[in-house]
C-alpha cells in the first residue's frame, strides 16, 4: 500500500512558476512508476508527465512539454513537477499517481495507476 500527499499548488499569475511535490510513504516507491495527471473543472482527468521508477525516462503531455520538468528523488520518497511559463489553461487541480511498475516505461493514461493522491490545486490568473 502507498499514501501519496501532493503539495505546493496555489494562485500564480500568468508567466510565473509553481513546484509540486509528491511525497509517498509505505512500501516501494522505488519500484513505483509515477505520473502527474490534471483535472480542469468540468472535464476529464489528463496525464500531464510522466516517469519511470529510475528517473531516467520521462514523458510530457504536448501542451506542457518545455514548461513542465518532472522529476523524482527515490531517497526522499518524492515526486516532483516544477511548472514553468504557466498558462490560465493550466488551471487544474492536479494529483499524482503511483504503481508498481515491472520494468514498465513512464505511463500516461489513468486507468493504468494504482494509488492516487487527494490532488493539490493550481490555479493560473491572466
Amino acid at each position: 500500500q502507498v499514501h501519496l500527499v501532493e503539495s505546493g499548488g496555489g494562485l500564480v499569475q500568468a508567466g510565473g512558476s509553481l513546484r509540486l511535490s509528491c511525497t509517498a510513504s509505505g512500501s516501494g516507491f522505488n519500484d513505483h512508476a509515477m505520473g502527474w495527471f490534471r483535472q480542469p473543472p468540468g472535464k476529464e482527468r489528463e496525464g500531464v508527465s510522466a516517469i519511470d521508477w529510475s528517473g531516467r525516462s520521462t514523458r510530457y503531455a504536448d501542451s506542457v512539454k518545455d514548461r513542465f520538468t518532472i522529476s523524482r528523488d527515490n531517497a526522499k520518497n518524492t515526486l516532483y513537477l516544477q511548472m514553468n511559463s504557466l498558462k490560465p489553461e493550466d488551471t487544474a487541480m492536479y494529483y499524482c499517481a503511483s504503481r508498481r511498475s515491472y520494468g514498465l516505461g513512464p505511463l500516461m493514461s489513468p486507468d493504468e495507476y494504482t494509488y492516487w493522491g487527494q490532488g493539490t490545486q493550481v490555479t493560473v490568473s491572466s
